[in-house]
């Protein structure tokens, strides 16, 4: 791995680099107490637009909702403010023959924006619970900490380990996979939705306090008005 130049006398980080090696050498030089390579996913704008010119909104429309569907992976580019929101609508708007065909996506971008205002409206209470529990079990009842085996990967479930692997590895996971794990989280293992959430924004390349903060809330249901639960049949499918 190549090495990395020291920082400036004045503290700045560099800002340009030769490789994504170099950079990774940096980070590990920066923060030793960090494990693990770079995420595959790159920054940029670069990277953005070309994320952008392969939206296939009927395609998605048909199959996001399925692990290997075609979904945008825009989020991480939109939560940096490298694409805003009214840039992804206008460029899924030119290349449709009917708005009806960019109704998926543009609803999703109708999400993104909601959680936002939810967060202007809430301000810092979008760290507690909004809502009882409607679970019969209250706030108590759930453990404040991570279990080391959830952060470890080691629980023994292979579709919960290998969520936490991508997550870690990647920094990004499918939204029904974030869904999932919460769910399982909080209402198979009784941790409250406060340690998850918290767990998915040290990781989440594309992870923002009010959408990760409110929907761990939906699925507990202290932000709904009744908690949310899958079956083995939610991940066959």
């Amino acid at each position: 791995m190549p090495s990395a130049a020291s920082p400036p006398i004045n503290g700045d980080l560099p800002r340009q680099f030769g490789s994504r090696d170099e950079l990774n050498s940096l980070l590990a030089q920066e923060f030793p107490e960090a494990d693990g390579a770079l995420s595959p996913i790159r920054g940029g704008r670069e990277a953005a637009n070309e994320k952008l010119r392969r939206i296939d909104a009927k395609r998605y429309a048909k199959s996001r909702n399925h692990l290997k569907g075609a979904v945008t992976g825009l989020s991480p580019y939109i939560r940096h403010g490298v694409l805003t929101l009214a840039e992804v609508r206008d460029s899924i708007f030119a290349r449709i023959r009917n708005r009806d065909e960019g109704g998926k996506l543009i609803n999703e971008l109708g999400w993104r924006d909601f959680w936002q205002r939810m967060w202007l409206d809430l301000g810092d209470g979008i760290h507690d619970d909004q809502e009882p529990f409607k679970t019969g079990h209250d706030a108590g009842a759930y453990a404040r900490e991570l279990p080391a085996d959830v952060r470890d990967g080691t629980t023994g479930l292979a579709c919960m380990d290998g969520f936490r692997d991508e997550l870690v590895t990647t920094g990004w996971l499918h939204n029904h996979a974030r869904m999932w794990m919460a769910a399982w989280l909080v209402h198979w293992r009784r941790v409250h939705w406060r340690a998850g959430a918290d767990w998915f924004l040290e990781h989440l390349l594309d992870g923002d306090p009010a959408s990760n903060n409110l929907s761990w809330q939906w699925v507990a249901s202290t932000f709904s008005h009744k908690p949310y639960f899958f079956n083995r049949g939610n991940l066959e499918r």
